[in-house]
């Protein structure tokens, strides 16, 4: 086969109180008529009417309850404001020490499974095939297919459709003819390649860049680095064709982003 691959090694008061008309006023107003004012004796002091003491046991009533009402709430805020510890003085926090023991660690974000892929279809240069497992050879570049009709995805990559770069590889031809890759190099930015996988929805991407890089000076980074989101590369031969060792000098890297999930 002439065909092969470059690759890598590897955020104040209440308003409810109230004041009390004074004693014998409004409420009581019907002795008013009935009596005049109680006489004064000498040094100014007053004589309160036996009348008006024997007609106003309400009064006293009314005021003897008072008391124990106000006794029983202050007795309540105490009781309730019982704490069983002393009193935090005035103008300090209480301190509230930390829990001995080990601190678990925050969960991780769960990864999204993705069904492994299974064939590749991609109208604009007429191909479909299935898809093949791939690893790296001995000398670290990646493997390329036993068969020239068939491509393989890369399994030290992402699975097409998860977060980061999945590889897909393939030949241009051998000296049997054209390769599954054959007219890879004819792609154009907006075409679209759709991968088919395993007991799950098709993942469908758009191509973003078509590249030839030398052997000599693969952008190992580029094609095989860490991305952002679900991408995919597609790897063949290109450029000229060496016949002293019988290989291309050039690869041909197809740039693809996966297209967000329509409704069926």
């Amino acid at each position: 086969m002439r065909a092969d691959f470059f690759g890598p090694r590897g955020d104040g008061p209440d308003a409810s109180g109230y004041e009390q008309a004074p004693f014998g006023q409004a409420a009581d107003a019907h002795l008013v008529q009935h009596q005049s004012t109680p006489p004064v004796e000498a040094g100014g002091t007053r004589h309160v009417s036996p009348v008006r003491v024997v007609r106003r046991p309400w009064a006293a009533t009314f005021a003897v309850a008072g008391l124990v009402v106000i006794g029983l709430g202050v007795a309540g805020i105490v009781w309730a404001g019982h704490t069983g510890r002393p009193a935090t003085p005035v103008g300090h926090s209480p301190i509230t020490p930390i829990p001995a023991g080990h601190y678990a660690a925050a969960p991780e974000a769960k990864a999204q499974f993705v069904p492994r892929p299974t064939g590749l279809v991609i109208p604009a240069i007429g191909v479909r095939t299935t898809l093949v497992r791939l690893g790296l050879t001995a000398t670290g570049t990646l493997q390329v297919p036993g068969s020239i009709s068939l491509a393989g995805w890369y399994t030290g990559s992402p699975r097409p459709g998860a977060i980061g770069s999945a590889v897909i590889a393939g030949h241009i031809d051998s000296v049997s003819g054209p390769g599954v890759f054959f007219r890879l190099r004819e792609m154009r930015p907006g075409q679209l390649i759709y991968v088919q996988r395993r007991n799950g929805p098709m993942a469908v991407f758009k191509v973003t860049l078509v590249r030839r890089f030398l052997k000599t000076k693969f952008p190992t980074a580029a094609v095989y680095g860490p991305v952002p989101n679900a991408q995919l590369r597609l790897i063949t031969c290109g450029g000229t064709f060496d016949p002293a060792t019988g290989h291309y000098l050039s690869n041909v890297v197809v740039f693809a982003v996966l297209q967000p999930a329509t409704a069926s």
